[in-house]
């Protein structure tokens, strides 16, 4: 949700940002700016709409300058305008201003400090402009950034420049993640290491209430109030190319075909067949330490929620250990009843979920034991964790989610084989869930080939206004992600519900004009399944059923059908997602929808 790239060095600014700004689109945005600076002079263009807009506003016009801010707006305080979008000018247009996150006391700081001040925007940024500018005027750049930042309440990532302070970048962190990438005598700022990548690879990453001053000459972070801190770069094992569409039409769709080989990313090296057991390497507990845990935790919001409500059947199946799901944006708002025997995992793809990052914390002060499982490499909610797994997915940048789903679900069932065989699973059965979840690769690719027939299907349905997906058992949650994506992509109104639950209200939206999407694989509650398929069926709403192949009987009832290789029950939401995933993609297709970044939708979700 909003993006920040920044550039100090010896080449021409412009360009860089503009190029990054491009690769933050998929963070979700609806307006951008970019400010440089040449001669103690800034030159600015702002767009609202798209990078396009912001393109041909730029037109052949040239930002000169080999150092500046850049920045995509999502709108919080104040409309979608001009006037709102960023960069901002403090009052003389000395200092300009790009800034993610929300400034919870700006009316405060401005009756206090800016009685006098005109304003331009309705935003809060403004006010932080107008108030580093002020006490500039006094000190230097960093020490008034310092002395602002001591006095704001709220979330902030943070990149200033100033007319009056040449070849110099000020950044800040709190709460809105900031990685620092390390070139030959330049410096890139963004909101994470997409746009960073083509030029470097070696990046820092700022914690919360960390600042640095950055110049031609060196970086220097600072802690707030507490003075100078060293700080080690990483190394970033992505590729720019892999950020690439790589022949296919959409990120989205490049990412749905990416998940057989990222799946191998997630378990490669952490199945131990000679045990029937996983390695969780990063974990950071002792089998010692594990067995002791009473009960599970887990923390997440939209799709990782859904993969959360796989984990819990999955832990309490393998395991036995009572397990609850929890929404990040809920949690802390009650009062959790944790101790040092509950175990927490915090789940995020992009590990910079407000919401799941705030839980998270509240469960540390409760003395739980977090672990994070995210995507991201440095991103907040692992470094904070007291240890955790990346799912190992790659760039993802498709707003809605395909293969992290698909590997934070491989990872929390690996998890739960891990702590099922510290209790009582077997050596056989753990072997067994091993033996299955390696040929999952190759019947997901079998998947993948059947896109053609998914497409057509996807043309076929895309005419309806309303969608009601079911499923039962572990599959309930895939219903519920199915839903999830159709919605996102498609913006067609569509729920999803357990099965058995049709009866008790929902069996009155069916009708001829109301499709159901159902997920009536082969295992235990199969039968039940059926039963509820007829019900559905003698109320005419067309059936599009996930069936397991070989599986004739069910075409007597459902309308069309999508089959799928079998698969143990537990692993089949790895499968079952993905002809769901397509389904999704290809209606909102036909319906000629922005498929990588929907409308109001944000990748990284910073704000609460």
């Amino acid at each position: 949700m909003c993006g920040i790239i920044s550039y100090v060095g010896r080449k021409k600014a412009g360009p860089i940002i503009f190029a990054g700004l491009r690769r933050l689109e998929y963070r979700g945005y609806d307006s951008a700016g970019i400010v440089t600076v040449d001669k103690g002079k800034f030159h600015r263009v702002r767009s609202v709409g798209n990078i396009d807009a912001l393109s041909k506003k730029l037109g052949k016009k040239e930002l000169k300058g080999s150092y500046g801010i850049g920045h995509t707006r999502w709108a919080t305080h104040g409309g979608v305008t001009l006037e709102n979008a960023h960069p901002h000018y403090g009052e003389d247009g000395e200092v300009a201003v790009a800034h993610n996150g929300i400034i919870e006391n700006y009316r405060e700081l401005k009756e206090k400090y800016l009685k006098n001040h005109t304003f331009k925007s309705q935003t809060d940024t403004e006010v932080l402009a107008h108030l580093i500018e002020k006490f500039a005027k006094e000190m230097s750049l960093k020490k008034a950034v310092e002395k602002v930042l001591a006095l704001v309440t709220g979330t902030y990532g943070l990149a200033v420049v100033s007319v009056k302070e040449p070849n110099k970048l000020i950044v800040a962190r709190l709460g809105s993640p900031l990685a620092i990438g390390i070139g030959e005598k330049e410096y890139f700022v963004a909101s994470d290491a997409t746009p960073i990548l083509p030029y470097t690879r070696e990046i820092i990453y700022l914690d919360d209430q960390e600042y640095a001053e950055i110049t031609l000459d060196g970086c220097q972070i600072y802690k707030l109030n507490q003075g100078k801190v060293a700080k080690e770069s990483q190394t970033i094992d992505w590729s720019a190319e892999e950020a690439q569409k790589e022949g296919f039409e959409h990120f989205m769709l490049k990412e749905i075909h990416d998940q057989p080989k990222v799946i191998q990313d997630a378990f490669r090296g952490r199945l131990r067949e000679k045990i029937g057991s996983s390695y969780m390497g990063g974990f950071n507990m002792t089998d010692k330490q594990a067995r002791e845990i009473d009960r599970i935790v887990l923390l997440a919001c939209g799709t990782a929620s859904y993969a959360c409500m796989v984990g819990e059947y999955v832990f309490e199946r393998l395991a036995k250990i009572p397990t609850d799901f929890e929404v990040g944006s809920e949690f802390r708002y009650r009062n959790p009843i944790l101790d040092e025997k509950t175990l927490v995992f915090s789940v995020s793809q992009s590990g910079e979920t407000l919401d799941t990052l705030v839980s998270q914390r509240e469960a540390k002060r409760k003395g739980a034991n977090v672990r994070g499982l995210v995507n991201v490499v440095g991103s907040t909610i692992a470094r904070e964790a007291d240890g955790g797994t990346y799912i190992h997915a790659g760039p993802e940048l498709s707003v809605a989610s395909s293969k992290a789903f698909t590997n934070m679900v491989t990872v929390l069932i690996m998890y739960a084989l891990y702590f099922g065989r510290l209790h009582d699973l077997s050596f056989e059965d753990g072997l067994k869930i091993i033996e299955e979840f390696k040929k999952l690769p190759q019947k997901m690719e079998s998947i993948l080939k059947e896109a053609p027939k998914i497409k057509k299907l996807a043309q076929k349905y895309s005419k309806y206004k309303n969608f009601l997906y079911l499923g039962r058992g572990i599959n309930f949650p895939i219903a519920l992600e199915g839903s999830h994506k159709l919605k996102e992509l498609s913006y067609i109104h569509s729920e999803a519900y357990p099965a058995g639950e049709m009866k008790h209200g929902a069996n009155a939206l069916l009708a001829s004009d109301f499709p159901v999407v159902a997920i009536a694989t082969k295992n235990d509650l199969y039968d039940k399944m059926e039963s509820n398929l007829q019900e559905v069926k003698a109320r005419k709403s067309p059936i599009l059923a996930i069936a397991t192949k070989g599986d004739k009987k069910i075409q007597k009832t459902v309308s069309d059908v999508i089959y799928i290789p079998k698969t143990i029950e537990i692993l089949e939401p790895i499968l079952n997602v993905i002809p769901l995933q397509l389904f999704a993609y290809y209606v909102s297709v036909d319906l000629k929808r922005n498929i990588d970044q929907p409308r109001n939708l944000a990748k990284s979700v910073t704000v609460e």
